[in-house]
């Protein structure tokens, strides 16, 4: 079972990594850092560690947790990455199915291309929330209204504001379920405004959208009006 520091989830499950740059937000992006350090060990490519990889024998692995968890798929890459292909995927939503008793999460930066898939793959299954990563009004503007137009409504929609790196005066919380915001860490972190975060905070008490702050940055203290760390 893979334990996380990730506080919105239990665990993660891995059975793809790998990704590449699509904007401002992924340019300290940990999971590479984390794949370089792991290069010729545990799966991944000693030339090209964050190159797209199956793992196959990490697929089966969420259906011997029989606790029920929540499960961030993919952490260390984009399931919906245009050199994935259409059956890893569908493989991976097979075990999320029968895996039922958990609740599955996955997060992107490509939501045409998941849009793509589901058009031809179907509804999501039940226990499976789809989101997308935005830093900024302009990535939130693209990929937030992408989210809930063209993925199925049938599944929870939620955003990671993570790494914030500006304002985001309209995170359409009135048509999300979840809302996660978060500072950018690591040693080149590019610093968080508490306002940016309270902004976000207060659209979604304002529509009753339940609002998670995972990090304000490693040289602040989380203040207590943000200390809020709600699930749907």
């Amino acid at each position: 079972m893979a334990q996380t520091r990730i506080e919105w989830c239990d665990h993660t499950w891995n059975p793809l990594t790998g990704c590449y740059p699509v904007s401002n937000g992924c340019a300290n992006c940990y999971a590479r850092k984390m794949a370089n350090r792991l290069k010729g060990r545990c799966g991944y490519d000693r030339r090209d560690p964050f190159k797209i990889t199956l793992h196959s024998e990490r697929m089966t692995e969420p259906l011997h947790w029989k606790k029920p968890q929540r499960i961030f798929i993919s952490s260390m890459g984009d399931l919906f990455h245009s050199d994935v292909k259409f059956e890893w995927i569908e493989k991976v939503l097979e075990i999320v199915q029968k895996a039922f008793w958990h609740t599955f999460y996955i997060l992107t930066k490509r939501p045409i291309a998941m849009r793509n898939f589901f058009l031809d793959y179907g509804l999501p299954p039940q226990n499976l929330s789809l989101g997308v990563s935005v830093e900024d009004q302009e990535s939130a503007d693209k990929r937030i209204p992408l989210l809930l137009l063209l993925i199925p409504a049938t599944n929870r929609r939620f955003i990671s504001a993570e790494p914030l790196l500006g304002q985001i005066s309209n995170c359409y919380a009135y048509l999300l379920d979840w809302v996660i915001v978060g500072a950018e860490t690591g040693p080149r972190a590019r610093p968080m405004e508490l306002s940016w975060a309270r902004e976000i905070r207060d659209q979604c008490r304002e529509a009753r959208t339940p609002f998670f702050l995972k990090s304000v940055g490693m040289k602040q203290k989380v203040p207590s009006d943000l200390l809020i760390r709600e699930w749907p």
